[in-house]
């Protein structure tokens, strides 16, 4: 089943911490990173529900030793269109998506 997780931090560093984290902790891609403002950056990921819940607790444990932690959140199974609203993927989502340039 897949699944896409988030992960919201001040800062970048702390993304990127977080980002190297959940790829090395978890069966993850990475799918796009969102810039909110000049401070707020999330990184959305996918894979199967498991690796997701894993990758996504294991970054967020760390943004927040590292950097502020905003937020985190896994969606199992996002409903058809969801993920195209929000994120700007324009294909169906199958949960192995690959990086975004």
């Amino acid at each position: 089943m897949p699944a896409i997780g988030m992960v919201e931090t001040k800062g970048l560093v702390g993304l990127l911490v977080a980002t190297d984290s959940m790829a090395k902790s978890a069966n993850i891609q990475v799918v796009k990173r969102i810039e909110i403002g000049a401070v707020l950056v999330t990184v959305i990921v996918s894979g199967d529900v498991g690796s997701v819940r894993a990758g996504v607790e294991a970054g967020a444990r760390v943004a927040g030793q590292v950097g502020e932690l905003v937020g985190s959140h896994v969606i199992p199974n996002p409903a058809e269109g969801v993920i195209e609203a929000f994120v700007g993927i324009t294909h169906s989502f199958t949960g192995n998506e690959e990086i975004a340039p």
